[in-house]
């Protein structure tokens, strides 16, 4: 009796050996992480500096008797242009000076197809 429990036992503990784990190659680990590099990359990171040049291109073109609009949401025509800052005309003899940075975009200029639909 004993040895047919002894018998069982062993039996048991050779079917339930697992064969050791393959470990994974190189390729295998730098996969993914290559992966979701070259996914942020095209999702995030190019857009982003795409944008920031044609923000700096903005900035550049620049010139008196464009209209546009600041971060803050003021929108005035371009009086002067320097270097870092730019001097915005709000209403009639008013004028403020914000840097050129703040300078988020210009402003849609009509066309003449807008006033035939207004």
């Amino acid at each position: 009796m004993i040895q047919l429990i002894l018998n069982a036992a062993t039996a048991m503990a050779q079917a339930t050996e697992v064969a050791p784990a393959k470990s994974p190659s190189l390729v295998e680990m730098l996969a993914m992480p290559v992966g979701f590099l070259f996914i942020m990359y095209f999702l995030i990171i190019r857009p982003q500096q795409k944008k920031a040049k044609e923000h700096a291109d903005l900035l550049t073109n620049l010139k008196a008797g464009d209209e546009v609009v600041t971060s803050g949401g003021i929108i005035g025509k371009v009086r002067a242009v320097a270097e870092s800052f730019v001097t915005i005309e709000v209403a009639n003899n008013t004028a403020i000076k914000v840097m050129k940075s703040n300078v988020s975009g210009l402003t849609k200029q009509p066309t003449a197809k807008d006033a035939v639909k207004a």
